[in-house]
């Protein structure tokens, strides 16, 4: 696994040990930041942020700041290493660790907001988090932000929200919702 693109791009990055993390793959990772276009200045959420993959993609390609969540000890040791392999610095960012709700309702009530969300939760859950989320999310987003969800096709975890872009690559399911 790699960074695709931008000032990290071609930099490895760790997986954690075991099943309890899924990474993207690179080619899915590839096709969404394509899909995304031009990051620069974004404020960006990583849930379920695994190896940070994603949320890294979005630094190298011109994000300013990066806000990770991650509760499984094995992706967060993983995500730390990635962060300190490639030099990035605690203002560019910030790793959370605990659970993905508990987070969002923190940063609701310190009125954080974010142009960029990206959503990758164990695919076998997916499903249960969406009323959660379509509930919670809207007050962290800025207006016209956008809220990327990964998950199986045929569980795939649903927002109440606008659909801008839908692709499936295998049985992955990249959806692109945009806040209005």
């Amino acid at each position: 696994m790699r960074v695709i693109a931008g000032r990290l791009g071609g930099r490895r990055l760790k997986a954690p040990r075991g099943r309890t993390t899924r990474p993207t793959s690179d080619r899915v990772r590839e096709a969404l930041f394509a899909m995304l276009g031009i990051l620069d200045g974004a404020s960006v959420l990583d849930l379920f942020a695994g190896s940070g993959a994603l949320g890294i993609e979005a630094l190298s390609r011109g994000a300013t700041r990066v806000v990770f969540v991650e509760r499984d000890a094995g992706a967060v040791r993983a995500l730390k290493d990635n962060l300190d392999a490639l030099g990035i610095e605690a203002g560019e960012a910030e790793l959370r660790r605990g659970d993905a709700l508990a987070a969002v309702e923190s940063a609701r009530e310190r009125a954080e907001k974010y142009d960029l969300v990206f959503i990758d939760p164990p695919y076998r859950r997916a499903p249960d988090w969406g009323p959660q989320l379509s509930a919670l999310l809207p007050p962290l987003l800025e207006p016209a932000a956008r809220v990327v969800v990964e998950s199986d096709r045929r569980t795939p975890l649903e927002l109440d929200m606008d659909i801008e872009q839908q692709r499936r690559y295998g049985d992955t399911s990249i959806t692109i919702h945009r806040h209005i």
